[in-house]
This record gives C-alpha cells, sequence and structure tokens, in this order.
C-alpha cells in the first residue's frame, strides 16, 4: 500500500476533499477534489460528479503565516481560477482532527447563488497515499511549473495585453495542468495610481495518473487538446534547471518558471 507524503520524508501535500459545508447548512461532497501544493505554490482541480464539468480549478500560491500552530493559518493567491477570482486572496485555517482528517473553516464567495455572496465554510480534508510513478517504488519528483507571461510593461498609461495562462503540477504519479486565456488591463485607480486588473476565460484542466504509464483520468475544457500531457515525456524533467525554483524550462516550445520542486530519491 503507498505511504502519504509525510511518511515518505516528503513535505508536500496531496490530498482530497472529503466534504463541504456551508455554514449552517450540512456538510456534503459533489465534487472528485484533489490539490496539490509543492513548496509555497498548489494546484487544486474541482470536478462535479454528476456532469463531469470542472466545478472549480484554481492555482497560485499558499503561504503557511504561523508554521507549527494549531490552527495552521494558511493564505491563498490565485493566478488561475475558473471562478475568474484572479488576484484573491482567501485566509483559511486548519486544524487536525482526531479522525486523521483536517478542518478548514473559512469565508468566500458562494458561487451557486446570486451575487457570488461571501459566506462561512467549512471543509474537511484527507491526506491521500502518494501514486506511483516511473520512478519506482518509495521515491518521485514532485514540481510546480507557471508560464512564463510577459509583464505588462506600459507605465502610466491604459492598455492591455492577453496571456495564455498555464499551470502544471505533478507529485508522484499524479499530474495536473490548467490553462486560461486572461486579460491583463493596466488601468488607473482613484488615487491616481496605477495597477494591473485581471480577468479569465474559461479554464481548461488535464488528469493524469501513473499506472503502467500515464493515463487520462479528465481532459475538459475549450482548450483541452493544448494542455501539455504527461504522456509524451516532458524534455530533462527532473534535472538541472527543472530542480532550481525561478529557473526556466522549456516544454512543447512553451517557456515556465519552477516554482516548486522536490525530489525523493
Amino acid at each position: 500500500m503507498s505511504a502519504t507524503g509525510a511518511q515518505l520524508g516528503s513535505t508536500c501535500g496531496f490530498s482530497t476533499r472529503l466534504s463541504l459545508r456551508w455554514v449552517p447548512e450540512v456538510p456534503e461532497e459533489t465534487t472528485d477534489t484533489i490539490v496539490l501544493s509543492v513548496g509555497e505554490y498548489f494546484v487544486d482541480l474541482r470536478m462535479d460528479k454528476k456532469s463531469g464539468e470542472i466545478d472549480w480549478a484554481m492555482a497560485g500560491t499558499r503561504i503557511e503565516e504561523n508554521p507549527g500552530q494549531i490552527p495552521l493559518k494558511v493564505l491563498f493567491t490565485r493566478e488561475l481560477d475558473s471562478l475568474n477570482e484572479i488576484g484573491i486572496v482567501d485566509v483559511a485555517n486548519f486544524s487536525p482532527q482526531a479522525d486523521g482528517t483536517d478542518l478548514e473553516e473559512g469565508e468566500m464567495p458562494r458561487a451557486d447563488l446570486p451575487g457570488a455572496p461571501m459566506t462561512a465554510f467549512e471543509e474537511v480534508w484527507q491526506e491521500l497515499p502518494f501514486r506511483e510513478g516511473p520512478e519506482g517504488a518509495k521515491k518521485g519528483i514532485s514540481w510546480i511549473l507557471e508560464s512564463d507571461d510577459a509583464p505588462l510593461a506600459l507605465g502610466e498609461q491604459e492598455g492591455q495585453v492577453t496571456v495564455t495562462k498555464l499551470f502544471l503540477g505533478r507529485i508522484w504519479g499524479t499530474y495536473l495542468a490548467f490553462q486560461q486565456t486572461q486579460t491583463h488591463s493596466n488601468e488607473k485607480n482613484e488615487d491616481g495610481t496605477w495597477s494591473v486588473k485581471r480577468s479569465g476565460a474559461e479554464v481548461s484542466a488535464r488528469r493524469e495518473e501513473w499506472t503502467s504509464g500515464w493515463e487520462q483520468k479528465y481532459l475538459v475544457g475549450p482548450d483541452a487538446g493544448a494542455v501539455p500531457s504527461m504522456k509524451a515525456g516532458f524534455e530533462n524533467e527532473g534535472k538541472g534547471a527543472w530542480r532550481i525554483p525561478g529557473e526556466k524550462v522549456v516544454i512543447q516550445g512553451k517557456s515556465y518558471v519552477v516554482r516548486a520542486f522536490e525530489a525523493i530519491e
């Protein structure tokens, strides 16, 4: 039986959601959800069980404000978001439960209600055993890459650019990849300063799992076919620049920034 990350000496997180409760309603789980966390980055795919469509896909940073304390306070910033909440910072508190799960508590927009009002929620999370990957038993590599998008360099003038934002993430034998067309607009604020506002179109997503090779579990969205697959392999994966956060690697002709990397060898 596969072991969890902690049992294998990994600092990565690989979890599924067991239930969501919008306070004061009863808990339920309508999605097949997995979250991969490597370093201070995460990718999170929630697939609606009935429709087979994306319930929520997001990726960005995951910063622990008080490591080792209970509850653990975590700040999530979304750089890609199927609900178009790009740049939003979520604050959540995690508390370990007696049954080995983690209870997450916080507030977030409730997208299934008109106006998406901020609503208190409780989510129950379970750490999953790492799936064995191509490296073999009890070892593997984990990483998160973000597409290398040129920043909007307009200074103090209005304008916008369109970028194809991608996040790719792997923990051993599990792989997630997202793609979203985003519009980044340079706008003047009321106080006279300038800032970039970001909006995104529909997200395309791919989830693959390793058995005797990489196999597709989900492939959804308008540009799903363009989302990189592990099936053909990525050149020099896990070697050289791949191991150094901040360095750049090339996949299918596109440049990516290595956001996080870990190897258990």
